[in-house]
């Protein structure tokens, strides 16, 4: 869970998590939110300093960057409050729909869509939710199956799931306590190899026979 105290906050703590944990980011902007509350604050940052300030999260330039011209752009076409639209905030540089979701669900109350991660992206396709591989296609398809007032707590359902049972390399199949609902070949195949040894002995005695 990102810590914050502004929607701004909220929104550059997201940009900043992308391929890094929360934990890290958490560690980042302990420090960094002390210094920047608003989007005027970080419309001012200097390109070098900001940089030095978020190292830790990866991809530090691209990501200074684009919260420095979000940060521009919001206050300059937007009063210095972060949008509240999905098209808006899919103008902001660096911003995409997952971004965009998570913005709007935590901040303003707001589901108009489903934050699509790898480890939604995996459950989904594990669980024959989806057939596509982009998130945004993968959105769309649990948009159709799920309806909008679980939206907001989908996500998070899927991400538990995939942090304790549903991981990426070494799923916890036998443990997993959907494992009965699961199409996943992971699943299934250990079950048709299991029911074909379970046939090996009677076929071997009626051989015998």
């Amino acid at each position: 869970m990102l810590n914050y105290t502004t929607p701004m906050q909220l929104l550059v703590a997201v940009m900043l998590s992308a391929q890094c944990t929360d934990k890290q980011v958490n560690k980042i902007t302990s420090t960094l939110f002390k210094k920047y509350k608003t989007a005027k604050d970080f419309s001012r940052a200097q390109q070098a300093t900001l940089e030095k300030e978020i190292y830790g999260t990866g991809f530090f330039r691209n990501k200074a960057k684009n919260v420095i011209a979000s940060a521009k752009i919001i206050v300059q076409q937007h009063d210095g409050e972060v949008p509240q639209t999905m098209e808006e905030l899919l103008q902001l540089p660096g911003v995409a729909r997952k971004t965009a979701n998570i913005v709007l669900i935590i901040a303003f109350k707001k589901s108009v869509g489903i934050p699509v991660d790898t480890h939604v992206s995996r459950i989904a396709q594990r669980l024959a939710f989806t057939k596509n591989n982009t998130p945004e296609k993968i959105e769309q398809d649990l948009m159709t199956l799920f309806p909008k007032q679980t939206w907001a707590r989908l996500s998070y359902y899927f991400i538990e799931h995939g942090r304790a049972a549903c991981i990426s390399q070494k799923p916890k199949c036998e443990t997993c306590p959907i494992r009965d609902l699961c199409p996943s070949e992971r699943v299934t195949l250990p079950q048709k190899k299991l029911k074909a040894q379970l046939k090996q002995p009677a076929a071997a005695t009626v051989a015998r026979k």
